[in-house]
C-alpha cells in the first residue's frame, strides 16, 4: 500500500550535500513530494524534512540509499502520531474593496497573518499542519488565488523525543 512518509535526515552542513541527497533520489526514480532544509542548533548538522509516497519495501530502500551517503549522519521516519508537521504557505488572492473584510475574517480565523495589501490584493501567510492550510486555501480560492508559495512540511518528534547527531 502506498502512503505518505516523512523522514527526518540529519547530514553534514557543507556544499554538494543537497545535491547528492537530490540525486539519489533522481537516478532511483524516486519522488519527492516536500523536501526542507535548514541548520540545526549545530551549525555543522543541518536537518532535511523529506516527504515521500511509497509502500514499505520503497521506503526501507530511500533509507539504505540514504544511510549510504557520506555525509548522512541519520535518517529517521517521523511517526505522525507522535511528531509535529508545520507548513509555511504565502498566498496572494484578488481583494477589492469589497472583499477585504471577508478575507481579512477568514485569515483572523486561521491564525493568519496578512502580510501585504495592494489595491487589487492581499497577501496572506499562514502556517499549520497539512489539513489547516487546505481549509484555508479552500476558503479563499472562491476570490481568486494569484500566487500561491509554499514552504514543505518541517517536523519533529514530539514531547522529549530528540533526533541527534549519535557521532
Amino acid at each position: 500500500m502506498i502512503n505518505r512518509h516523512v523522514l527526518s535526515v540529519l547530514v553534514e552542513n557543507h556544499s554538494g550535500v543537497l545535491s547528492r541527497v537530490a540525486g539519489l533520489f533522481s537516478r532511483r526514480g524516486y519522488n519527492i513530494d516536500s523536501l526542507t532544509v535548514g541548520e540545526t542548533e549545530d551549525t555543522t548538522v543541518s536537518r532535511m524534512t523529506i516527504v515521500v509516497r511509497g509502500d514499505d519495501y520503497t521506503l526501507e530502500q530511500i533509507k539504505k540509499q540514504l544511510h549510504k551517503l557520506v555525509d548522512v549522519i541519520r535518517v529517521v521516519t517521523l511517526d505522525p502520531e507522535a511528531s509535529v508537521y508545520r507548513e509555511l504557505v504565502l498566498v496572494k488572492v484578488n481583494a477589492d474593496a469589497d472583499s477585504r473584510a471577508a478575507i481579512s475574517e477568514i485569515a483572523d480565523i486561521f491564525r493568519a497573518k496578512i502580510i501585504d495589501v495592494s489595491a487589487g490584493t492581499m497577501t496572506v501567510e499562514i502556517t499549520g499542519d497539512e489539513s489547516k492550510v487546505k481549509a484555508f486555501i479552500d476558503l479563499v480560492k472562491p476570490y481568486g488565488i494569484r500566487e500561491l508559495a509554499r514552504t514543505g512540511i518541517t517536523a519533529l518528534q514530539r514531547g522529549e523525543r530528540e533526533i541527534k547527531n549519535l557521532n
